[in-house]
C-alpha cells in the first residue's frame, strides 16, 4: 500500500482530497461528467478496474453516473452519516440524509455514493466523483 506523502506527490490535490479525505468535487465540473466514449473506469490510485461504460448514463446529478459495478467484489459500501453528524433525531426523521459510500475494494479510495434511485434493472446510481477515476479508452485495452 502506498503511504500518504507518495500519494501526496502523485495524485493531484482534487484527487487526494476526494479518495483519501472522502471529499466531493463539485458538481458539473468533473471531466466524466458529460463523457461518454467506451472503455473502462478504473481506481485513480491503485488502477483497479471498476466501471464499464456500458454501465454509465447521464443522471443529471452532476457527476458521472453508473447503473452498476463491474463486479460486485470490486467496491465496498459504507454507510456515510457526514450529513447528519451526531444528530440522532435528524437519523431517525430524515432517513434520506444517510447516505451509503463506496469505495475501493483494493486500496478504499473514496470514490462515491450510491443511490436507489437508478433505471432499471439495477435501480442503482452510483454517483462517482470524476477525481477518484481514470478511463481506459476500449481500443486501448490489453484484454
Amino acid at each position: 500500500m502506498e503511504d500518504k506523502e507518495s500519494l501526496k506527490k502523485r495524485l493531484t490535490p482534487l484527487q487526494y482530497h476526494v479518495t483519501q479525505e472522502a471529499g466531493t468535487e463539485r458538481p458539473f465540473t468533473g471531466c466524466y461528467n458529460k463523457f461518454y466514449e467506451e472503455g473502462m473506469y478504473c481506481c485513480v490510485v491503485c488502477r483497479q478496474d471498476l466501471f464499464t461504460s456500458k454501465n454509465k448514463y447521464d443522471s443529471g446529478c452532476g457527476w458521472p453516473a453508473f447503473n452498476d459495478v463491474l463486479a460486485k467484489e470490486k467496491v465496498t459500501l459504507h454507510q456515510d452519516t457526514s450529513a447528519v453528524g451526531a444528530n440522532i433525531l435528524l437519523v431517525l426523521t430524515r432517513p434520506g440524509l444517510v447516505r451509503t459510500e463506496v469505495r475501493c475494494s483494493k486500496c478504499s479510495a473514496h470514490l462515491g455514493h450510491v443511490f436507489d434511485d437508478g433505471p432499471v434493472p439495477t435501480r442503482k446510481r452510483f454517483c462517482i466523483n470524476s477525481a477518484s477515476l481514470d478511463f481506459i479508452p476500449a481500443e486501448e485495452r490489453k484484454d
